[in-house]
């Protein structure tokens, strides 16, 4: 596995003067990792067109390719113009069928099935790689979906290529599926659940914890900023040389949570990064997992940092850096009691009095590591 820091692009004087450290220069991904692959089926996955063969096999190199996306932490789907219930039972008899997260087996366009895919799985369009062996059909998503990577059916090189290959593989990646998985089963129960929604969450028993990021952490949290994008507060990534200064910088606080509840572990899903000087403190990042903003947890973090300050006797600053994704973030401050005090060409800076904090809801555990 190659372990060499990422390539590094230095961020502007506007952020630097923010930052006021001397600390390492933000990186930003050059490219985009593949947070998902999407497969077609006939003369793709496998051999053959399933109505007219019926008696199709996967592929050779199909299966080592599938197993090696799923262990690298990749999300898989299929958009094939097939019979729903023919191919899913082929699939299941071919001993991939668990692999494939929300297929899209049906007649309509492989456009419409990648955006179902795209928003069930709550990602962008921009993360996602098609693989179909026919022109015509990689040709149409390129033009209605260009941010989407599209590949002919050639496995060959297939696994090396750098969009496939993450700079680590943690263990929260390694589960990626089954989280999701897991998440199938949660929104399954949410759905046949009668109530009022906090009864709902309150019966998922979540526990949050917020921790120091130890170094067996850093991985995670490199992996983190490089693939949170709709709640990054600033859209930086940070590799993972940069983070361990600042794990180890006694003016700086790297802090990591995890969430659970009676379904089994969401993961590492937040990372906050925040400068304290004597009077100040300034969160320089916050971000939060997209798959746990529908449990209500995504103010949490934010509350800690909001205590800890006002403990520490500082006012609260935070860098924001606006883009097409992450307004819900800004939103997220706004309602948090932050105003805006300086809108530079690369950055916002805002600012918090502490006089209003949100309590936790009650409807999670916290557990604060000190």
């Amino acid at each position: 596995m190659n372990e060499q820091p990422t390539a590094a692009i230095t961020s502007s004087d506007t952020t630097k003067q923010l930052a006021g450290t001397s600390a390492p220069a933000v990186s930003r991904s050059e490219k985009q990792h593949i947070k998902c692959v999407v497969w077609d089926l006939d003369n793709t996955l496998w051999d053959g067109v399933l109505l007219e063969d019926r008696e199709v096999s996967l592929r050779e190199q199909a299966f080592e390719i599938i197993k090696a996306l799923d262990e690298r932490g990749i999300l898989q789907s299929v958009a094939s113009k097939n019979d729903y219930d023919c191919a899913i039972e082929k699939l299941q008899q071919l001993g991939v069928r668990d692999y494939f997260l929300y297929p899209q087996i049906n007649w309509n366009s492989k456009v419409s099935s990648i955006e179902q895919i795209v928003s069930a799985l709550n990602i962008s369009v921009d993360v996602v790689a098609f693989i179909d062996d026919q022109p015509f059909e990689r040709e149409e998503v390129k033009f209605s979906l260009p941010a989407v990577l599209c590949l002919d059916a050639d496995f060959d090189g297939l696994l090396d290529r750098p969009e496939l290959n993450p700079r680590f593989i943690t263990s929260d990646s390694r589960m990626r599926r089954l989280l999701y998985l897991r998440d199938i089963e949660r929104n399954r129960v949410e759905e046949e659940f009668v109530g009022p929604r906090d009864e709902f969450l309150a019966g998922l028993q979540m526990v949050m914890t917020i921790a120091p990021a130890g170094e067996d952490d850093l991985r995670r949290a490199e992996e983190l900023t490089v693939r949170t994008n709709q709640l990054n507060t600033t859209g930086y990534t940070y590799s993972y040389d940069e983070l361990n200064h600042f794990r180890k910088s006694s003016h700086h606080k790297l802090l990591i949570a995890d969430l659970s509840d009676k379904f089994g572990s969401y993961g590492k899903i937040g990372l906050a990064l925040v400068e304290r000087q004597d009077t100040v403190w300034t969160i320089k990042l916050m971000l939060m997992s997209c798959r746990v903003m529908s449990r209500g947890v995504g103010t949490i973090l934010l509350s800690h940092l909001m205590q800890e300050a006002k403990k520490a006797g500082a006012t609260l600053h935070a860098d924001f850096v606006s883009n097409d994704r992450n307004r819900m973030m800004y939103v997220t401050y706004k309602l948090a009691g932050f105003r805006e005090i300086d809108h530079g060409q690369s950055a916002s800076l805002l600012v918090n009095d502490l006089s209003r904090i949100q309590p936790f809801p009650d409807y999670v555990t916290v557990k604060i590591i000190a």
